[in-house]
């Protein structure tokens, strides 16, 4: 099946390929292999199942070794004399876009000689621009920048561009002053980060255009890592925050973000650079929350677990099972959380539609916990997937014979049904295996009741909720309140009396 995706994959690079023929420019092969295996390393990203096609000519039992190596040959050698020996954004047509300044005309100062400092020197040089560099010490300097960079003292690299990247901390700023004089009138560039968040009162940005009053500061660049401005923004993210109180200023930083190959973003004035300094700070926001409850649900389950598989023993039949802790109690504890944050990511569903139906309308505002849960959902989504994957590997390093024992949720939370679906599988499972158990008093140990019965409280919920909302009297009412329709909400129409028009005595109607 999979071997099937790939040649489809493959049958429509090709057709890609022959499409784009005058716009490409594929070097000679002697083989088909050869070309087959170019194309499949630029098209990596484009097609489905991308980084299984670089395994192709394995898959072909009528491809022999030799072929391969020489395609792979073939390749490296193209790469390293054609294009992609440079970073991948630098290779944009300008043409036809006069709101863009050609590259060539146009001369870039870059202030400082740290790793941020190289990286954008190369990826201006890259793109077309004249790059100039100032340094304290541009002979020492010289050997780590592009030979086609000139590195030079920072008054002499001042004085030959007008825009002027940065790139030196803020604790060093002052260092500039006494090129306070030759900035008048440039545009500066300020790239810089902070260490925490807030944790100056005014922004660098704001704190760099106060020393020298007489420049136009531009924020912008400080969300785009030294990595992307080398190798290109292959990650995804091709964004570039811009905010300034000049417009000019920042028309013409976002020209050359343009020619570099990423995407200006206009974020308004000044005001705004604190808060895209904080931007990189904050490590992975949207999943401090999931994470912290997947913990929490961990250290709860494994407490719980902990009780019954080996402290009961210890204390009722002085048995010692502190070896069960590293293995069957986690792989025990694995399972109920992602049964449990499966059942999470539809829970907040159920509840917004219970306010829908309460009040009538889909207008109201969600309280912010609600309103937070509702967008962690994928994050939780994921991070169940993660503990059943981990649960599978547990279960690897059990006996064969009790591995069977312990299930293994198929989260497939990508999609909403396949994700319901699981949820449901899962919970006629866990049914299914401690119906028995669930009237076994041995079961209940120091009075506690099985762990999966614990798991089954959400779910069984959830799938409950469900059941009700797809009957028909309660389905069409919320679906008609999600498209629109609120309670309460009615047009009055007055009407004349039968007496005389426009009398006193008037009859209305609702509608």
């Amino acid at each position: 099946m999979l071997l099937s995706s790939i040649l489809i994959d493959l049958s429509s690079a090709c057709e890609v390929a022959l499409h784009l023929k005058k716009s490409w420019v594929f070097p000679s092969t002697s083989s088909p292999m050869c070309f087959f295996s170019k194309l499949t390393v630029l098209d990596i990203s484009v097609f489905p199942y991308g980084p299984f096609l670089g395994l192709f000519p394995f898959f072909c039992s009528g491809v022999s070794r030799t072929a391969v190596c020489c395609s792979i040959c073939g390749f490296i050698q193209w790469m390293s004399r054609g294009d992609m020996a440079k970073p991948l954004l630098g290779h944009r047509s300008m043409e036809g876009d006069p709101s863009i300044t050609p590259a060539a005309s146009r001369t870039i100062g870059v202030l400082g000689s740290g790793d941020f400092a190289r990286s954008l020197a190369v990826r201006l040089v890259c793109s077309g621009f004249k790059v100039v560099v100032g340094s304290r010490n541009p002979k020492r300097k010289a050997g780590l920048f592009p030979s086609a960079a000139e590195v030079t003292f920072q008054a002499e690299a001042v004085k030959k561009t007008d825009v002027i990247f940065v790139a030196v901390f803020r604790e060093h700023y002052s260092t500039l002053c006494d090129l306070a004089d030759v900035l008048v009138g440039k545009i500066l560039v300020d790239v810089s980060n902070n260490t925490e968040i807030n944790h100056h009162k005014e922004s660098n940005a704001e704190y760099l255009a106060s020393l020298f009053p007489a420049c136009t500061v531009v924020k912008g660049f400080n969300v785009v890592s030294a990595w992307a401005l080398q190798s290109g923004a292959r990650d995804g993210n091709k964004q570039v925050l811009i905010c300034s109180n000049n417009q000019e200023a920042k028309r013409t930083v976002a020209e050359i973000a343009q020619v570099m190959g990423f995407t200006p973003v206009d974020m308004g004035c000044m005001s705004s650079a604190r808060e895209i300094e904080n931007i990189p700070l904050r490590l992975l926001p949207a999943w401090k929350i999931p994470i912290f409850l997947a913990l929490g649900l961990f250290l709860c389950f494994f407490t719980y677990n902990l009780i019954r598989q080996v402290i009961h023993p210890y204390i009722r039949e002085h048995k010692n099972k502190l070896y069960k802790i590293p293995i069957e109690v986690v792989n025990t504890t694995l399972p109920c959380v992602a049964y449990v944050m499966l059942s999470l990511v539809y829970l907040p569903g159920v509840l917004a539609a219970c306010s829908q139906l309460y009040y009538g309308t889909k207008y109201r505002r969600f309280p912010d916990w609600l309103d937070q849960w509702l967008q962690h959902r994928k994050q939780i989504g994921l991070l169940s997937f993660f503990c059943a994957a981990l649960h599978a590997m547990y279960s690897l390093c059990l006996p064969m014979r009790r591995s069977h024992r312990y299930q293994l949720i198929e989260t497939a939370v990508k999609q909403s049904t396949l994700g319901f679906i699981a949820l449901v599988i899962s919970t006629l499972h866990t049914l299914t295996y401690g119906w028995s158990r669930a009237f076994d008093e041995n079961q209940y140990k120091f009075y506690l009741p099985p762990t999966y019965t614990l798991t089954l409280l959400v779910p069984c919920t959830v799938i409950l909720a469900k059941v009700i909302f797809s009957l028909p009297c309660i389905q069409q009412r919320l679906l008609r309140i999600r498209r629109g329709w609120e309670k309460g909400r009615y047009v009055k129409f007055v009407l004349p009396s039968a007496t005389g028009e426009y009398s006193s005595g008037e009859t209305s109607s609702n509608v």
